[in-house]
């Protein structure tokens, strides 16, 4: 017989868990999505290889560069085309009515990065659904105070939700990730849907098992094999550990069969490019390795900073609550932590895509430690996000004035290196923005100091806040020079001029041309470079800092017509060369 234990570690009062209002959710999550995903080129790698995919699922001539992406004619084989699909349907329909009032470019650009705004809307839905469901039950509930006064079950659920939520949006490592065209925001999406479809076995195990099986399907061909063992391994171990999960431990089957089935539609149609598909198992069977003792401290170094401030949190929550490992509120978020850690275990070179998996059950882990806490450990959580972030915003204010005013002279000297040739000119409107956003983030410290809140969730909207101060300073007061110095458009262009002045149907092919850079000439310029060896015209990447003996590697005589790097950049440069027949 299950039973629950008697002694909970989570005490709380009925003020701790008053009501965070429903505008400021709404602010806050608006503010971080909309910031800095617009009026901005692609960068690379990520975000401007899933543009160039996209662009090249439309226009290529052939159907299969929709069923296998690639870009230009490049395969472009590395995970699944669910959100490059997503992606260029967005361009497809919404692309033509913004050329109205901007470029075919700029309009296609905008179009892309329409899908993240449902994304985040299912991120945050699912993510708070989930984790208010989990938070309602009996287990989860805080220890009943000797003359009560605690909260009700959904006043305590919708306070663990509102927490969840915050603290994902604080997640340092995902800030940027939301806001590129990229695989990582559908991914979260989907996880945050496994989350909420194991939450509602025990209402309506149905509609679980449907909505799980879209969101295991949907990683598998969003991200390939190792997202979906990853999230199918967490699935199945939650199953096992959580009590309330067992019951229904035979709609595991129905789940793995709807996922075959759905997957099945693209795999099969996919096989008929052999060399693509051959790729694809080739780069799958890359990511992986015996376990390498400096993969995994290099993957424990990195989350220590991606995961932040969730993680200590979730470590807290893991022992605090060790005695209800067998309970959903625990087990869950639990098992689909451990998916991702064990896939991190034997990934060959692990990085911020696969970092994103442990975000919903680490923020949903961190929430339920907040009323185990101690109130010195909740203040002084409170004091050191107040103090980050304000010299966080401080530092960025000071760049801003080295940058315009050439104050202070040493921080000036390296800013200026860093943007050569950038017009310094002020965007008034968004100074403006950036002035209100700090405002906004003083009146919030102010509202700790002077107010001394009850609520548990004071930390976690002081930490929500101060990232998102953070990134829309960045994006207000930075976003112009972050684009110069990011963005491929003006190289691309002037390459493009070179190409084009070259006789017609000149053939170009590319040495050491990496993938990113490959992607954005495809995107602005549209520039298709040969793979065959006897093109007459080469387009080298290499570095300025090489001498001219070590950047001219060919066994052949080139004469180079054209060099370019993107501004500041002392790392990269393009040399056009003319092979002259050999």
């Amino acid at each position: 017989m299950n039973t629950t234990p008697t002694s909970t570690p989570a005490r709380l009062t009925t003020p701790a868990a008053s009501k965070l209002p429903r505008a400021l959710l709404w602010v806050v999550g608006l503010i971080y999505i909309l910031a800095g995903l617009f009026f901005r080129d692609p960068w690379k790698s990520d975000d401007v290889i899933g543009l160039a995919a996209m662009l090249s699922a439309l226009q290529q001539p052939s159907w299969q560069a929709i069923i296998t992406p690639q870009i230009g004619e490049l395969a472009y084989a590395e995970g699944g085309p669910l959100h490059i699909w997503l992606g260029a349907l967005s361009i497809y329909l919404l692309s033509p009515f913004f050329q109205w009032f901007s470029s075919e470019l700029d309009a296609n650009i905008l179009a892309s990065r329409l899908p993240n705004l449902l994304y985040f809307l299912i991120l945050i839905t699912t993510l708070w659904q989930g984790v208010f469901r989990l938070a309602k039950q009996k287990a989860a509930q805080p220890l009943p105070l000797p003359f009560g006064g605690e909260p009700s079950p959904i006043d305590y659920g919708r306070m663990i939700a509102d927490a969840a939520l915050l603290l994902c949006v604080a997640t340092i490592g995902i800030l940027w990730r939301l806001h590129e065209t990229s695989a990582v925001p559908l991914s979260l999406a989907l996880y945050s849907s496994a989350l909420y479809a194991l939450s509602l076995y025990s209402k309506r195990p149905r509609t679980a098992t449907i909505l799980l099986t879209l969101a295991l399907a949907g990683t598998l061909l969003n991200q390939g094999l190792g997202a979906a063992f990853s999230l199918g391994f967490g699935i199945i171990l939650a199953f096992v550990l959580c009590v309330s999960l067992r019951p229904y431990a035979k709609q595991l089957l129905w789940v793995i069969f709807g996922t075959a089935l759905l997957c099945s539609l693209w795999i099969l149609p996919a096989q008929q490019s052999n060399y693509w598909w051959q790729q694809w198992w080739l780069w799958h069977q890359a990511q992986l390795h015996w376990p390498d003792p400096s993969s995994i401290l290099r993957s424990g170094r990195d989350l220590l900073w991606f995961l932040w401030p969730t993680w200590p949190l979730a470590l807290i929550a893991v022992w605090q609550w060790r005695a209800w490992l067998r309970f959903a509120h625990i087990a869950i978020p639990l098992s689909l932590a451990i998916g991702p850690l064990c896939y991190l275990l034997f990934a060959q070179q692990a990085f911020e895509p696969e970092y994103t998996w442990l975000v919903i059950p680490s923020a949903t882990l961190a929430a339920f430690s907040l009323p185990t806490l101690r109130r010195g450990a909740i203040n002084s959580f409170d004091w050191f996000a107040v103090m980050c972030f304000s010299l966080i915003t401080a530092t960025i204010w000071l760049g801003w004035i080295a940058l315009h005013t050439g104050w202070p002279p040493k921080i000036a000297h390296s800013i200026a290196r860093q943007t050569q040739g950038f017009d310094t000119s002020i965007a008034w409107p968004a100074l403006v923005v950036a002035i209100i956003g700090s405002l906004a983030w003083l009146m919030l410290v102010l509202w700790r100091l002077r107010t001394h809140p009850p609520a548990l969730w004071r930390g976690t909207v002081l930490s929500a806040g101060g990232l998102i101060t953070a990134w829309l300073l960045l994006v207000t007061l930075w976003m112009p020079a972050l684009d110069y110095a990011r963005s491929y458009r003006h190289v691309s262009h002037q390459l493009a001029q070179q190409i084009h002045a070259l006789t017609p149907n000149s053939c170009v092919r590319t040495v050491n041309l990496g993938l990113g850079q490959r992607a954005s000439f495809y995107v602005f310029d549209a520039l298709n470079f040969s793979f065959n060896s006897k093109c007459r015209y080469i387009l080298q990447q290499t570095s300025p800092k090489l001498s001219a003996s070590e950047q001219d590697i060919f066994p052949f005589p080139t004469t180079e017509i054209w060099r370019g790097r993107r501004g500041g950049d002392r790392n990269e440069m393009f040399r056009l060369l003319d092979t002259q027949a050999f």
